[in-house]
């Protein structure tokens, strides 16, 4: 038995009463059609089931109708999130995502990422931190005329180019909170401080505490790597010591699921007599014992707008107009994991 013969776009064009070339601008997203034409060749694409083939419609567009995404990052949960915010978009546009991981801190970053972009023929690339914070990167695309879009907690670049997450008012909001339970004695687990993020987030909260009238003794500030082993590394140093912290926030939910493995092995009540708090609100923040108070960090809206705002600059004559949408604001979310201090025995 014969299969049905899937539909062309010269079926639609007939269908529809108009050109092949009328067609194909509405497919392209042009915005060279007028609105009752764009509606009743929509009306015949849905009604044939229609789906222009990918390689073709590359092939007419000069397109290759792929993003690139680019990282560097330990927490695979966060990854999830920004391809699930990414491909979100992508899927209603039509567009296939290829990934690339890579290493921020090696000396061939920019050779090793545009000869991604060149060998994946991609159309343009989105960028997450901490990769994002390339100078040397960020300018050797432009240099290249690839479209891109940086991921990043500080603002970056132009804002075509960039979604910024605003981490320092956000720690600001984790440290008000923090001294309004009673904490005075805090620690303090960071990322890596060759990462903006990491500083962000530290300085927003050390900024916050001096305005309080609390410092944040430095003693207790200890550099993390974003993985739930500094976590756990970071929290041995501190729950050890004498004068030990009745607070701990960790610069990521995987840092403060260390830092609540070694509070149990020790003996230590979470949070009758430690409050943990972490940074992402990623799925793991509600699932372990106790729920963890975090900052939940809009991942998958930042994602979604980073894909829109590429694929506005891959498609110049795209309707949407984002290019002046770049700032989200991630809030606090308070659970199980942190209260007011109690006497430590």
């Amino acid at each position: 038995m014969m299969s049905e013969k899937k539909p062309t776009i010269n079926d639609v064009a007939r269908e529809a009463g108009v050109s092949k070339r009328t067609v194909s601008r509405v497919i392209n997203g042009s915005t060279n059609v007028g609105p009752k034409t764009l509606e009743l060749i929509q009306q015949v694409i849905d009604r044939l089931d229609y789906s222009p083939d990918k390689q073709a419609r590359g092939l007419a567009s000069s397109r290759s109708y792929l993003l690139g995404l680019i990282y560097d990052n330990p927490d695979a949960l966060y990854i999830d999130q920004v391809q699930r915010g990414v491909l979100n978009i992508c899927s209603s546009k039509g567009y296939e995502l290829v990934v690339h991981p890579c290493k921020y801190n090696s000396t061939d970053l920019v050779k090793n990422c545009l000869s991604f972009i060149r060998r994946s023929n991609i159309d343009g690339v989105i960028v997450l931190p901490p990769v994002s914070e390339s100078k040397d990167l960020a300018a050797a695309l432009r240099e290249a005329g690839h479209c891109y879009v940086r991921m990043a907690s500080v603002d970056l670049d132009d804002h075509t180019n960039i979604v910024v997450s605003d981490e320092r008012a956000a720690m600001s909001e984790m440290a008000r909170y923090i001294v309004s339970l009673g904490h005075k004695n805090i620690g303090f687990i960071t990322g890596p401080l060759n990462y903006y993020s990491s500083i962000e987030r530290l300085e927003g909260f050390r900024n916050t505490l001096v305005q309080l009238g609390i410092g944040l003794d430095e003693a207790k500030v200890v550099e993390g790597q974003n993985s739930y082993q500094s976590g756990q590394d970071g929290a041995q140093q501190l729950l050890q010591l004498a004068d030990r912290p009745s607070a701990i926030f960790a610069n990521n939910d995987e840092m403060a699921a260390g830092v609540l493995r070694v509070a149990h092995q020790l003996g230590i009540k979470v949070p009758e007599q430690l409050s943990i708090a972490g940074f992402d609100d990623n799925i793991l923040a509600s699932r372990i014992i106790p729920s963890l108070t975090t900052i939940q960090r809009p991942v998958g809206a930042m994602a979604s707008l980073a894909a829109h705002k590429i694929i506005q600059s891959v498609e110049k004559n795209i309707v949407e107009s984002v290019d002046k949408e770049f700032l989200v604001k991630p809030h606090l979310i308070i659970r199980e994991s942190t209260s007011a201090p109690t006497a430590v025995d």
